[in-house]
């Protein structure tokens, strides 16, 4: 059976196929991006590098940024870094993964290389405006190296948990575990050659990663990579590409809906669907964003541990379910109760996974893992049920469930009735201390328009059970939240401090 790895996915497109495509950039074809990486992996392997050895990645969304991911991830193991970190926080990373090589911009990431490990080759990954990728690098080279084939169960991809109520994890992925994502991911939405991703996820998340660029390779269409997000120029981007979807996470769309005066954009026309995942997407802002853009929104469910998506919705003609992230993609869903037994449809309980996406261990925590595999299934740490058409519904992260005098409540409900008010462009609820009932309700909204703390919470009370309406409420300019976009429910806590 041939080797189910990044690199055969690469194979499957038609050589002159446009790859990548870079707004007022290079253009690849997949001929070009394959030469370009075997190209790259070469130049890594003479450095030294080889099975097992983290090259860390510090690169913007470039052509450049997804070569030298391919040919790391065949010479060694890639694990790209938000080029946003501070100094201690690359330090952290970098020795995490005791790196022994760094690619970054030419003349820049200039904090990464100060907490470069010692011993670590340095190198600077540049592309013309042909296309062309070279690494350059002042460390000793081998010109007669050159990069071996990886296989199955290599490790491709390290990755960290988002580290927003422990200390982050170290998630190795192997090429197996990737390859199976990207061909699921394809499958689930019927790419084929003639779709056009737009990719406004950062490549150094797992999202962006495998939905918008590996699953678009697999289906051999073109992946549109601008360097950033952009709301203001969002739609200009996608008319000029003729791209035919994107995904994003909840924060970008609420964004694009924001700068929306409630005329169908140019560009929307060629869509073929919206993709949302990695966070909560409330079923007012899918209603919105179909109603504004003109295109049917498939909410997914995925994470970094399961290689990215484990849920979606179908695409039309089958059944979305607002509410919902759909139905299992390739992988097995279950839901288990505290004792470690599987629940039946319409139980809640931890939602738990199997399949060939998902990884089997953690890197080097054993407590983690002892905590988070049982009898084979992975636990998500997320809450939710099945219900008997097996659509899956999360309630909420366990740890962020709100216990209010034993009265467990689901932080996302109260988020999606404030969404419903027409002024709130955002809204987080939290767990606040209190001193009879452990805990209570408190919440944060960002405003689109003029609202009184006094309407808000009556809104909330028509839609609420007492014991579920925020006692405090607060109106503020921003909600912090990960660089991928997911709330951080304890930092708005911590933010706030409700007394």
């Amino acid at each position: 059976m041939p080797e189910q790895t990044l690199d055969r996915i690469l194979g499957y497109a038609d050589a002159g196929a446009v790859a990548i495509d870079v707004p007022d950039g290079p253009r690849l074809t997949y001929a070009d991006l394959r030469e370009q990486v075997d190209r790259a992996a070469d130049a890594l392997a003479q450095l030294g590098l080889g099975r097992g050895d983290r090259i860390a990645l510090v690169l913007p969304n470039s052509a450049e940024t997804i070569v030298l991911f391919l040919a790391a991830a065949r010479v060694g193991t890639a694990a790209p870094l938000n080029p946003a970190y501070k100094e201690d926080e690359f330090r952290f990373y970098l020795d995490d993964i005791q790196a022994k090589a760094l690619v970054v911009p030419p003349g820049g990431a200039e904090a990464a290389r100060k907490a470069m490990p010692a011993g670590a080759a340095l190198a600077e990954a540049r592309v013309d405006q042909g296309g062309k990728v070279t690494v350059e690098s002042d460390a000793r080279r081998d010109s007669t190296r050159t990069a071996a084939a990886p296989g199955d169960d290599d490790v491709a991809l390290v990755l960290h948990t988002s580290g927003t109520t422990s200390r982050p994890k170290q998630v190795p992925l192997r090429q197996i575990n990737l390859h199976y994502s990207a061909l699921n991911i394809a499958r689930t939405y019927g790419l084929t050659a003639s779709d056009a991703a737009m990719c406004v996820m950062p490549l150094f998340h797992i999202h962006g990663l495998m939905a918008s660029t590996m699953a678009t390779f697999a289906s051999g269409g073109t992946v549109i990579v601008p360097p950033k997000f952009d709301a203001m120029t969002f739609w200009h981007v996608m008319q000029a590409s003729r791209a035919t979807w994107y995904s994003a996470v909840p924060t970008m769309h609420q964004m694009l809906l924001m700068r929306n005066r409630g005329e169908r954009p140019p560009g929307a026309e060629r869509l073929r669907f919206i993709r949302s995942s990695s966070s909560a997407l409330s079923p007012e802002t899918m209603r919105q964003l179909e109603s504004s853009f003109g295109a049917p929104v498939l909410e997914a469910y995925g994470m970094t541990e399961a290689s990215h998506q484990m849920a979606s919705n179908p695409q039309p003609p089958g059944d979305r379910r607002p509410g919902t992230v759909g139905l299992a993609t390739g992988i097995r869903i279950g839901i288990m109760d505290g004792a470690g037994r599987l629940a039946p449809a319409g139980d809640r309980g931890e939602v738990v996974i199997k399949g060939q996406s998902v990884i089997d261990a953690y890197a080097n925590n054993p407590e983690a893992n002892a905590q988070s595999f049982t009898a084979g299934w992975f636990r998500t740490g997320d809450q939710g049920f099945l219900d008997g058409d097996g659509y899956l519904s999360i309630v909420g992260r366990l740890k962020e469930m709100i216990n209010r005098g034993g009265e467990k409540i689901a932080p996302r409900e109260i988020d999606d009735v404030l969404l419903q008010h027409p002024a709130v462009a955002e809204a987080v609820a939290f767990g606040a201390p209190h001193p009879r009932w452990g805990e209570e309700v408190a919440a944060a909204v960002v405003l689109r328009s003029e609202a009184s703390e006094k309407d808000l919470l009556a809104f909330a009370r028509e839609r609420l059970a007492d014991y579920k309406v925020p006692t405090k409420l607060f109106i503020v300019e921003r909600i912090p939240r990960t660089a991928t976009g997911k709330i951080q429910r304890r930092a708005v806590a911590a933010t706030l401090n409700p007394t």
